[in-house]
């Protein structure tokens, strides 16, 4: 969030659907935006005892801050999760629902039966294009929304005043006050905000940055493709693979699901109360609502959906979240793998100066950002989870326990950013220690057991895999002592020998170099 802002907006409470309730008078409007009020209140503890020393006024209220904020989103982690404070935030909200509002009172313009919103000039036009941007939509008119709140108690009603007091100005607009928000229910600009702004964080800054992760996998993949490592599988030693490709391996992966969730539609409705557009056709009984709406949606960039209620289902969202959750996933797996590399000693990471790795261990280089990503990933897909399986339950046509949790659709994607940049942070800082793989596929000779029988099965010599365990199954297994037992293999003509006698646990990796490389022609 901009500097005007962190320091003018106010926590708010959830607004709450409004039903039946009877309309109060506003307040007059104010001139300008004084400054915040403190808005963050830390219970200090009971005293101990009845004699204990009352804490000092001072500290028990502090200013809402980074330092004082509650949520670590907006606090220690508030420069990284910013981009999205513009989005997610009350003022976002606000900003969106303003968007939608203004953009219906166009519609209404251009439909030639609703005589009574003539179409409008380029300046009427101007002046509602402009209140659809950030700078049109100004922190000081979100304020105005918060201040007729507290006396509306519903949100959505205080965009409908405000925006009535800014039109007031415009003769066009003022002709058709009652217009803003014609046969709209709540959930009809609220649904279309919440598209908007998920859109927004998708498309500019959720699949960007996943785009990162796997541009970086693929130089990994690229860079490592013929580097040899000792595979592990249940963290036993296993046949040989290279980085290169264990990289690609996350890379493909992580790109699958990107894709998928690229490809969730962003539904929206726009069909009043109960879904039936009944308002709209006891006053215009001549115009094709329905049609009206399936334009009008798309015209925001969304996908119409035909079938709704009060509300948009939210299936979507739950689709959308459950494509990030999975990418998130892969992700944790890759986190974990090169957390297990590093303590391996199969990476390095490159010393920053100044950087302190334990408080008492001076020596150490600790694997944070991977560990970091893991943290905020779980913290994640926690939270996304919640809303998948919350939103598409709503009791009849509508309840609202979706209304609160629809205020945290940000939260859960701000953390996964977070993991996101943890993770790219820990990739710059990865330094291969070739020296390290190579000693470790040295000592483990018995990874070529595999080839060995197998090549044993194909001349058919008899209990290829009960001889190579009897030598190999907790032995210690040398170059020299697989030598001898290639030689004194029976049955085993001799060039087929003398080609096994040229593996090594470096050299026995199949193809794993080539999928490295051809990774590219898969993404």
């Amino acid at each position: 969030m901009n500097t005007t802002l962190r320091s003018s907006l106010k926590s708010s409470v959830a607004g709450r659907e409004a039903s039946g309730r009877r309309q109060a008078r506003l307040p007059a409007p104010v001139s300008r935006v004084g400054p915040c009020r403190p808005v963050a209140t830390l219970a200090a503890p009971p005293p101990a005892s009845s004699h204990a020393a009352a804490p000092a006024a001072t500290a028990s209220k502090l200013e809402l801050s980074e330092l004082t904020a509650v949520s670590p989103l907006d606090g220690r982690y508030g420069r990284l999760s910013a981009p999205l404070r513009n989005i997610f935030s009350e003022y976002g909200l606000i900003r969106f629902r303003i968007l939608v509002e203004c953009r219906w009172l166009q519609q209404l313009s251009r439909i030639p039966a609703v005589t009574e919103v003539p179409p409008f000039s380029a300046a009427a036009n101007a002046v509602l294009d402009k209140l659809c941007t950030p700078e049109g939509c100004t922190p000081e008119i979100a304020l105005r929304v918060k201040a007729i709140e507290k006396t509306t108690n519903h949100d959505v009603k205080a965009v409908e005043y405000v925006l009535k007091e800014q039109f007031r100005a415009h003769p066009e607009l003022a002709a058709v006050l009652e217009f803003t928000h014609f046969a709209c229910t709540s959930e009809d600009i609220n649904n279309l905000s919440h598209a908007l702004m998920l859109k927004e964080a998708v498309q500019g800054h959720v699949l960007p940055t996943m785009d990162k992760l796997i541009s970086e996998l693929g130089r990994l993949s690229r860079d490592f493709a013929d580097v040899p490592m000792l595979s592990r599988t249940h963290g036993q030693t296993a046949s040989p693979t290279t980085m290169g490709k264990e990289m690609a391996v996350f890379a493909y992966r992580l790109k699958r699901q990107r894709d998928q969730l690229a490809a969730v539609p962003y539904l929206g409705k726009m069909a009043g109360a109960v879904g039936n557009y009944n308002a709209h056709m006891s006053a215009y009984p001549e115009v094709d609502w329905q049609a009206v709406a399936e334009e009008f949606v798309p015209s925001l960039g969304l996908e119409f959906n035909p079938y709704v209620t009060q509300i948009e289902p939210h299936d979507y969202i739950a689709e959308l979240y459950s494509a990030i959750i999975r990418f998130n996933n892969i992700l944790i797996d890759f986190d974990r793998d090169v957390w297990g590399y590093i303590s391996l000693g199969y990476f390095k990471q490159r010393t920053i100066a100044g950087e302190v790795g334990s408080s008492t261990m001076p020596h150490k280089v600790n694997p944070i950002d991977f560990e970091n990503s893991e943290g905020n990933l779980g913290l994640a897909n926690a939270l996304m989870d919640h809303l998948i399986n919350k939103l598409p339950i709503s009791r009849w046509q509508r309840d609202l326990t979706d209304s609160t949790v629809l205020r945290n659709l940000g939260v859960g994607i701000g953390h996964a950013l977070l993991a996101y940049a943890a993770s790219l942070k820990g990739i710059s800082k990865l330094q291969i220690d070739t020296a390290r793989l190579a000693a470790d596929l040295d000592n483990s000779w018995e990874v070529l057991a595999e080839p060995i029988q197998t090549v044993m099965r194909r001349y058919g010599v008899p209990e290829p895999y009960e001889k190579l365990k009897a030598f190999t199954r907790g032995q210690r297994v040398t170059q020299e002592s697989m030598m001898t037992f290639v030689d004194g293999i029976d049955g085993l003509p001799q060039p087929a020998k003398e080609q096994l006698k040229k593996l090594t646990p470096a050299n026995y990796i199949g193809n794993a170099a080539q999928q490295a490389t051809s990774l590219p022609h898969h993404l």
